[in-house]
């Protein structure tokens, strides 16, 4: 099952803490499933973000997949390069809050 667009956080260059403030915000509003995506130098931020937040602040959260791929990006300059990019699911059972 895939997270829709409104339950997806995509991790760039803020802090780190200001993604996990999204993802436990959503798990606060009812949502099972969170998407957390980054490409490039943000996937340790990524990682960092779903670590946090299944340790500190929704301990039942689970894993539910990770998928990892490569994106091509067109720069402004008309040149493509490749990205490498990661998608974390996590759910957490619906009647926990």
């Amino acid at each position: 099952m895939q997270a829709s667009d409104q339950n997806t956080v995509f991790v760039g260059s803020k802090p780190t803490s200001n993604y996990v403030l999204a993802v436990v915000t959503q798990f606060k509003f009812g949502s099972t499933e969170v998407l957390i995506k980054a490409r490039g130098k943000a996937i340790s931020k990524a990682v960092d973000v779903a670590e946090i937040v299944r340790r500190r602040y929704a301990r039942d959260a689970e894993v539910a997949d990770i998928s990892i791929s490569t994106e091509e990006v067109a720069s402004n300059d008309g040149r493509t390069f490749r990205v490498s990019s990661i998608s974390i699911t996590l759910s957490r059972q619906a009647d926990r809050t």
